[in-house]
């Protein structure tokens, strides 16, 4: 009977933190009050952040909403210092709720996937900056210890710690996991003014984990008959190699994960020769795999034999469309790849069953902002 009620409750079926800004400075009044807003962590849908008015940006929100929402971080933090995933930790909680996180609590294992623990160290740090409560500190210095103690020593992370299993065991950037620990450390290394707290040993812990890391990413960058390109979702935690996740993951060059793991090794303050060559060749990549002159489309389909609706995405050919990038592409030949549950590979989306091609990112355009980057990174590294 607990187990129908720890699968089902509604907190586990939300999606949990996706914070995407943490930096000061980078959301007008936001950040100028430490922390991220409502809209860059959760969307816009969280009336309780909302102020009288109904507006939620660009004020910040009071800071017994910033204490509600760390206090409930502490109540989902695992013995081990990481956080679960997929658990909706923004919203106020009853009585039913507290009893039900108490009951599952260390039963949902710790994982850097889907944004979890190093948003929620993200979040608690700049928590503790603005309220100055100890449990703040003492829980985001957890979750450091945590990613710290996940660490393989060869400088990746595995998706889920302890006791990872099947494809979890590996290195993972799928879904920005490694990206999302990469950028907290190298805050904490940096002494970005919410990690203040952090003590020297801590730092300095943290800052040769970072360089571990740095160095894990050039090591993983996929070698083609003598060229460097991009990375794959997962490598080997042994051998670095591309390896499968799920049946329709197979191992293949990656673009939207790659494209952030370029824009980390462009946050490198100062970057070695291998690192310069690692963004080298990955943006030479990206503009030999771009694809022009489609667009992708959402559609709702209505089936003839029982009339149901369903969801399905198309490709549809537009002159005018900006570039987009297939998600994977093959590693021997560079193709655009699909696949859905069977675990057979496919070169066109519409051969794919139906879940699978509604129910993926097959296509993606975040490696259009590489392009303004790249230039600014090239002219600050010139300097150098």
């Amino acid at each position: 009977m607990k187990i129908d009620r720890f699968r089902s409750h509604p907190l586990q079926r939300m999606f949990g933190i996706a914070l995407a800004v943490w930096i000061c400075g980078q959301q007008g009044a936001w950040c100028q009050a430490g922390i991220p807003s409502p809209r860059a962590m959760y969307g816009s849908d969280l009336p309780w952040l909302e102020d009288d008015d109904g507006s939620q940006l660009p004020k910040p929100y009071p800071v017994e909403q910033v204490e509600a929402i760390a206090d409930n971080l502490l109540l989902f933090q695992n013995r081990d210092g990481g956080w679960p995933k997929n658990l909706h930790m923004g919203v106020p909680l009853s009585d039913a709720d507290r009893e039900w996180i108490a009951d599952a609590q260390h039963r949902l294992p710790s994982t850097i996937d889907n944004n979890a623990t190093h948003s929620q160290i993200a979040y608690l740090a700049s928590a503790y900056a603005i309220t100055h409560r100890d449990e703040y500190r003492r829980a985001a210095e957890r979750g450091l210890e945590y990613l710290l103690e996940a660490q393989y020593s060869n400088g990746g992370w595995p998706q889920f710690y302890p006791n990872p299993r099947g494809y979890k065991v590996h290195i993972t950037y799928n879904d920005n996991a490694m990206v999302g620990v990469m950028n907290v450390l190298q805050a904490v290394a940096e002494q970005q003014p919410q990690y203040d707290f952090v003590e020297p040993e801590l730092r300095q812990r943290a800052e040769r984990a970072y360089a571990r890391g740095i160095d894990c990413i050039v090591r993983t960058q996929v070698v083609i008959d003598g060229r460097k390109t991009v990375w794959c979702q997962q490598h080997d935690y042994q051998t670095l190699e591309p390896v499968d996740a799920r049946s329709f993951e197979k191992a293949s060059l990656v673009s939207g994960e790659s494209a952030e793991i370029v824009l980390l090794l462009m946050r490198v303050r100062e970057p070695n020769e291998q690192v310069v060559e690692a963004v080298e060749a990955a943006i030479t990549w990206f503009a030999e795999t771009q694809l022009d002159g489609i667009r992708i489309d959402r559609v709702t389909i209505r089936s003839p034999d029982n009339g149901a609706s369903f969801r399905d995405q198309v490709v549809v050919a537009d002159r005018e469309a900006p570039p987009i990038w297939a998600r994977f592409y093959e590693l021997e030949t560079n193709r655009p790849l699909f696949c859905g549950r069977d675990g057979k590979v496919k070169y066109s989306l519409a051969e794919i069953e139906v879940e699978r091609r509604a129910g993926y990112a097959w296509y993606v355009s975040s490696p259009r902002k590489l392009n303004r980057a790249y230039a600014n990174w090239k002219a600050r590294v010139t300097e150098q």
